[in-house]
């Protein structure tokens, strides 16, 4: 009887699971929006001081989108060590490099101490962060969703998405809480005490999450479906062979899937920050940094709260229903952005159009990105599954995240600080992704213990070969 129950137990704990991926897409996140805030508020200044705002500004967000493109690479290569050698150990491997790379970045010399040495050393750590950041996410997908209960994989997938607000209302609540400490002179974002090292804090304090974060996963144990997978011979020498071989489609399909949400979120995030706090006299709003981070804290609630609710409503109706309203959602959205970002005449009408921008903003946000946890694994087979999620999602990175605050801040400069060109630039991403959806399968139903098309072939080739 106990060896019966002891051989029935499930290998992960649903607390585990959840706690496991909920933890390290935090801390990875954190790490990730810690930069992202940085490159809007000191970068620029003490990395970049090429004489003209708007060049540095642009400038530091290059930087913020080079780990966009070593994103990919780390799907690349935390996929190939997932795929073959299990989950856990990628999961280690990804959170510790994100730690460091990001801890690192809180010990950098400026420009000023350094010359241009400073920003090749900023590049090289923020490429680190994009290679952890690469691998981080699909392992925790595939965490929550390979250990899920049946018909309950989208509301498991939705534990890792809820990293991104949680990590976001982290690392802004400690910037928020250091520029408290170090208030700034009137008419200044920053002190010169914040600027000299206050900023740094955030990026050294993640030393500690990333502690917590390593205990919590070093006690997970692999999941049945890529044990199974395992034991029946599956496992592929070069899954990154393997996946563009027969499931291009599907990465192609995923990374469009993805687009939407990478650029409403970059957008809603870094370039409402930067067009929120700028001076109405160059094109912004004028409002201060305190109070705009704090609304968009607001906004990211319902970032959250709308995370966790698409999950069960995903598992209910489908991922591809849910999305394709969400997207049109979207896409009207863009077409009305510059009815919420503008400066209105009225400074109270101006901040409270500005908040019910952000709200249904993240909002939509909550409603895209919760169910990519279940459907973008459900797209690929157990034995490519880290590969192909990872590979659709960080490849949409580049097309979506890295350059979607640098054409945002271009359109804005170039309409005159209007905004209705970034509305456009949203709508027709939105566009890309409908069509993407229309094109891809329902995945609600996948039996995540099937055989893959390639493992029918090997199949075959051996009874032919007993023959």
């Amino acid at each position: 009887m106990t060896a019966t129950a002891t051989t029935s137990a499930p290998l992960n704990t649903p607390a585990r699971v959840i706690t496991a991926s909920l933890v390290g897409t935090t801390i990875e996140f954190y790490d990730f929006y810690v930069y992202a805030t940085a490159a809007v508020l000191v970068f620029p200044q003490l990395f970049f001081p090429t004489g003209n705002p708007t060049t540095a500004l642009i400038a530091s967000f290059g930087v913020f989108g080079a780990a966009m493109v070593a994103r990919p690479v780390g799907a690349i290569v935390f996929g190939h060590l997932g795929d073959k050698r299990g989950r856990k150990t990628t999961l280690v491997i990804s959170l510790l490099t994100m730690g460091i790379a990001t801890f690192l970045i809180g010990l950098l010399p400026t420009y000023a101490s350094a010359g241009l040495f400073a920003p090749l050393l900023l590049l090289i750590l923020r490429l680190a962060q994009g290679f952890a950041l690469g691998g981080e996410w699909s392992g925790a997908a595939l965490v929550a969703t390979e250990n899920a209960p049946a018909g309950k994989r989208a509301w498991y997938g939705t534990f890792p998405q809820v990293g991104a607000p949680l990590g976001f209302i982290i690392a802004n609540g400690i910037f928020l809480t250091i520029n408290a400490a170090l208030p700034p002179a009137a008419g200044a974002l920053q002190s010169e005490a914040f600027l000299t090292w206050g900023w740094r804090v955030p990026f050294l304090f993640s030393a500690v999450m990333v502690i917590v974060g390593l205990w919590v996963r070093l006690k997970l144990v692999e999941s049945e479906a890529f044990t199974a997978a395992e034991k029946r011979g599956a496992i592929r020498k070069l899954p990154l062979g393997t996946t563009f071989r027969f499931h291009w489609r599907e990465v192609v399909l995923g990374t469009f899937i993805m687009l939407a949400t990478y650029v409403l979120f970059y957008l809603m995030s870094s370039f409402t920050l930067t067009f929120g706090t700028a001076k109405a006299a160059g094109g912004g709003l004028g409002i201060g940094y305190t109070q705009f981070v704090l609304m968009q804290i607001l906004g990211v609630v319902f970032f959250g709260i709308f995370t966790l609710l698409s999950g069960p409503l995903a598992d209910s109706i489908g991922r591809r229903k849910l999305l394709l309203g969400v997207t049109a959602a979207i896409v009207v959205f863009g077409v009305c952005f510059p009815l919420f970002f503008r400066a209105q005449g009225d400074p109270l009408f101006t901040g409270a159009m500005t908040q019910a921008g952000l709200i249904i903003g993240f909002t939509l946000m909550g409603a895209t990105f919760g169910p990519m946890g279940g459907l973008l694994p459900e797209l690929f087979p157990t034995n490519v599954r880290y590969t192909g999620s990872a590979i659709s999602y960080n490849v949409s990175s580049i097309l979506g995240a890295a350059v979607a605050p640098i054409i945002a801040v271009a359109l804005w400069t170039w309409a005159a600080g209007s905004t209705w060109p970034v509305g456009i630039y949203l709508a027709g991403a939105g566009v890309l992704t409908l069509i993407a959806l229309l094109l891809t399968r329902e995945t609600k139903d996948t039996d995540y213990s099937a055989a893959s098309i390639e493992d029918e072939l090997d199949a075959g080739a051996r009874e032919s070969a007993l023959i």
